[in-house]
Parts: structure tokens; sequence; C-alpha cells
């Protein structure tokens, strides 16, 4: 029989042998220059992430739970990034990443971000990642609850804690709004604490099990403010003790709830939580649409600035930093990957936006070793002004780990290499349809895959489907129209108007249709279309392969691409 030891999976076994926290005593001493397996799953509990087949690359990542940071810590990573020549970016949980960092630097540069005042402790690896919560926590007009004191009671529980640090089964993402709308859906985060309403009583219903690529379901549970803590804790440590050690790819929280069920999952929190449960109450959450500038509670205004897909420049940040510290504002890092600048007496600013990326998250793209496209430069394939004017939420990741989120938002996308439209340097498979708001459902597909070169008009025929329906939401266009369909036909009913270029509206439905009626709708528009002579019994698949490539395959180098214009940030 195996040892108990034989059946933990890898991380685990090291874990074992040695706690993160004992390894970092020997920090000092490291050779980044040759690292082995060991090495590398340790230094991610410190912010550090590296790979074996990029030895010399290294990225780290700084904490920023809550989205808060001071002008002056802003400053500093800023110059650091200007001092070592390395790419900043946020992250999609409101961190700021360096990229481009070389083994012989990592060490200094660990050590002089650390020594600003921020911490890269618990950014990566088997430990409570990154806190998030709305960017306009307490001040915004949909503030009811300021959360970012339980935001650092979680922080500092979890920071330094030697039983914490890099010792759980698996990450958790852990999210909290007191807001009635949020910037951003939260959904994606393994534990979830957003507004509620219990009779008259204000606080927060819990949700667990979420992801990148999964939405978080309710745990019917309502606590009030003092008891989120309390219930944070509890549910760390019953996570630590009896979540799963074994398949790596079956030790989030998502996975428990699995195996488990929901119940049962709270059952192994109550000994640790102590108190009796309450079930859940109202949600309190609207759709909202948040612009450039947005008033505050205290008569002053927030202005959004749109970073050029998460990345930032060191002069960039030095100026925003130095903006705000002279004029006594506040400074704010979303997980939407913006910056907001908060206290501003009017609807202005002295510097312009790098990109229109305002509901545009995006992973970090070739920096990461996972990633197969630098997607910041194929966002120039998306109709931006469109999705801008229509403030329609897209996610673009660079592989399927998904952290662009491509799944929680309304159109999702994930850079592809294929060969099976010929001579193509890549594309994107494309989802559509999240009811992210609620977290009522994730996206689902809609293309396998799009050719980069037809990216654009593909998106943009969504879109013109989008304002045929008469909705001003797209997640309302979504839920009443095309989610009533089937993911085959909403995919080859955008195909034959791309082939057709036609503009024929989704007829909206009050309820889901059968196989029949989808295929009488489809004969009755496209009739005259060649696709009928693939299709097989009622089966849309081969229909929309074939329709897929006959609209797509290229031959030739990729004569439609034109890299994004840098423009000037400040003017």
């Amino acid at each position: 029989m195996e040892t108990t030891e034989k059946k933990l999976n890898k991380r685990e076994r090291y874990k074992a042998q040695k706690k993160p926290i004992e390894y970092y005593k020997e920090f000092d001493t490291i050779d980044f220059e040759s690292l082995n397996e060991a090495d590398r799953f340790y230094l991610q509990d410190f912010g550090i992430f590296n790979v074996e087949h990029l030895e010399d690359e290294f990225t780290i990542r700084i904490r920023n739970s809550g989205g808060q940071m001071s002008s002056d810590h802003f400053k500093q990573i800023g110059l650091l990034a200007k001092e070592y020549a390395l790419q900043p970016i946020i992250t999609a949980r409101g961190g700021i990443q360096f990229h481009g960092i070389t083994s012989e630097n990592v060490h200094k540069i660990h050590k002089k971000v650390n020594d600003i005042g921020v911490t890269t402790w618990q950014s990566f690896g088997d430990n409570v990642r990154n806190i998030v919560c709305d960017i306009y926590d307490g001040v915004g007009k949909y503030a009811h609850i300021e959360v970012y004191p339980i935001v650092m009671q979680i922080h500092n529980l979890i920071i330094h804690n030697p039983k914490y640090v890099g010792m759980l089964p698996r990450r958790l993402g852990v999210a909290i709004s007191g807001n009635s709308a949020n910037v951003t859906s939260l959904f994606a985060n393994d534990i979830v604490f957003l507004l509620a309403k219990k009779g008259e009583d204000l606080g927060f219903n819990v949700y667990l099990g979420g992801k990148n690529t999964d939405v978080a379901k309710s745990a019917d549970l309502f606590l009030y403010e003092d008891e989120v803590f309390s219930f944070f804790k509890a549910f760390a440590e019953a996570f630590y003790d009896h979540g799963s050690r074994y398949t790596r790819s079956r030790t989030r929280v998502f996975h428990l709830i699995e195996d488990i069920g929901m119940q049962a999952l709270k059952d192994l929190i109550s000994p640790y939580y102590g108190k009796e449960y309450r079930s859940e109450g109202v949600l309190v959450l609207e759709q909202a649409k948040f612009e450039e500038f947005h008033p505050l509670k205290d008569g002053t205004y927030a202005y959004c600035y749109q970073t050029y897909f998460s990345k930032l420049s060191p002069d960039e940040m030095t100026q925003i930093a130095e903006f705000v510290e002279h004029n006594n504002l506040s400074l704010r890092i979303g997980m939407d990957q913006k910056i907001y600048i908060l206290g501003l007496k009017e609807k202005s600013a002295p510097f312009s936006s790098k990109a229109i990326s305002q509901t545009v998250t995006a992973c970090a793209g070739n920096l990461c070793p996972y990633a197969v496209w630098s997607i910041k430069d194929e966002t120039a394939y998306l109709p931006l002004d469109r999705i801008n004017t229509h403030q329609i939420h897209v996610g673009f990741s660079g592989c399927a780990k998904g952290c662009g989120r491509h799944k929680h938002v309304d159109i999702g996308l994930i850079g592809l290499k294929t060969n099976n439209f010929g001579d193509v340097e890549g594309g994107a498979r494309v989802f559509i349809g999240s009811l992210h708001t609620y977290g009522l459902s994730e996206s689902r597909q809609l293309f396998s895959m799009v050719p980069f070169p037809h990216l654009h008009d593909a998106i943009s025929m969504v879109i013109d489907l989008f304002e045929l329906s008469g909705y001003s939401i797209f997640e309302e266009f979504s839920q009443n129209v095309i989610n009533r369909y089937s993911e085959d036909f909403v995919s080859l009913w955008v195909l034959a108007n791309l082939e057709s270029q036609k503009r024929a509206k989704f007829i909206e439905q009050n309820s889901s249709p059968d196989q029949e009626t989808q295929l009488k709708l489809l004969r009755d528009e496209f009739g005259d279309l060649d696709f009928w002579e693939h299709l097989e019994g009622e089966d849309l698949y081969p229909a929309i392969s074939y329709l897929s490539k006959k609209l797509w395959t290229i031959e030739g180098a990729d004569p439609t691409y034109k890299p994004p214009i840098e423009r000037t940030v400040f003017r």
C-alpha cells in the first residue's frame, strides 16, 4: 500500500520536507542562476515567478490588498521599474507585476520592493491571494458598508503567518463588496462576500467555489459586518485541514464542493466558526454603467485612467503619483486593471488615458510563459470604440488558465495557435453571454477559433446583433435573447449573417426553443446558403465547421494586422 507521502502531490511533498517560511530564511543565499524545481515552488510564495525553460526571466508580483496604494508607494515602484528597465503591469487582482527581471537582479529588486513598504509575500503559490473589493469602496455613490478594514484584517491574518505562508492546499481568491453596484464582477473568487439585506439589516451573503472559469455559488449564509472576518478565518482553517492535497488539478474549493457538496463544506466550517448559521438575505446588487468620471459621496469625483490593457510605463506612474500627491488626492488600483484618482473637484484631469480599455481586461499575454499571444497587441483586432460606447465587458486570456476572466464577461477570448485556417499567425476562441453581475452563469463558447484578421468583423457582427435587439445592456441581451438558444444555433446564426452580409436579428423567445424550431428559424432566414448541405440530421456542428472554414481560411501572411499606435499619455 502507498504511503501518505507518496499520495501527496509534488508541491505538498515539498511542503512536507520544508515549510516555505523556513525556506525564506535562506533567501539571501539563493543562486538565482541555478534554481531547481523546489526553488521555483517556494519562491512563488514570496512573489517571485520563474519557469525552467525561461530560466533567466523572472516576474515579481506586488500585493495591493483592497486596491488602495499611497502615491509615494506607486511612485517608488515606478522609479524601480525605470532603474532596472522593467515592464510594470496591473494584474487582474489589482496588484502590480514587474516583468523583464534577470537572474542577476531578482534578489536586489525583490529586496528593494519590500523595503518600500509594500509586500510581495503570498502573491503567487498556495496562498490567500491579493484580496479584492470594489474600487469605490466606502466613497462611491453605491457604497453602503466600507469593507477595507475587513480586507486588512484578513491581510494581516495571513501575511508572514507561518501556518498560511504557502501552506494552503491551493490558492484562495477572496472578494468582498459593501457596494450595491460593482465596477467588476467578483464571482470569479473562491469565497465572496456581497452586500445583502436581512429584514432591515445590511450585511453580506456568502458565495463559494468560484474561479476564473466558474462562478461562485450561494452558500445560503448571511453575515453581519462584524462576523465576516470570523467566518473567513473559519473557512480558511477548514480548507487548510480538509482541502485535498492529492491530485493537483482537483485541489481548489470548487472541486471540494464538487466532491462533497456545499452543505458538507458548511458542516466542515461550522466547528471553526462556532456560531449558528443564518440563511441568506436578499442580494443588494444592481447593474450600473461606470463613466470616466464617477461622482463620490462627498461631492468630488473619481477619474478612471485607462491603461494600455494593463501595461504601464515608469513615466506614467511618476506623473500620476506626482499629480495625486500635489493635489492631495488618493489613488486606487482596480482589478479591472485601471488606475483611479479620487477627490477631484471637477470632471477634468490634466492627462488622457493610454488606450480605450475601460471595460477590457487582459492577462499578461506573452509576458507570461503560459500565454500563446501578446494580447496587448491583439486588442487592435477588436472594435474598441463600439465596445467602449456600449460598455461591453471583454476579457482576453492568453491561455486556458483564464487570467483575463474570459468566462466572466459579455465577450471573452482566449488567444490560440492553429493551422486549421491556413497560413495565419493565430486567433482567438470566443465566448459570449455570461450573466456576470449576479453570478448566474459563465459564458458559453461562440466560436472555437477565429483567425485574428477576421476577429474584428466577427465581434462587430455580434455587436450589430446586440444593437438590433433593442437592449442597452449586453448582459440583458444575453439573458433574454441569445442564452435561450443552443450554443450551436447562436454560432451558426452569427456565421450565416457574416456569410450573407445580412443583419438578421435574433428572434426573442419566451422560452428555449427546441431544435426543430431553431432549424426552422435558420431556414426561414438563411435557406439559400450552402451550409445546409453539411448538416447531419439536426446536428449543426458540421455546418458550423464548414462555414467557419469557408469564411476564414487565409492564404499568405496576415494582411490586416496593424500594431496599435503608441500615444503620448500626458498632454
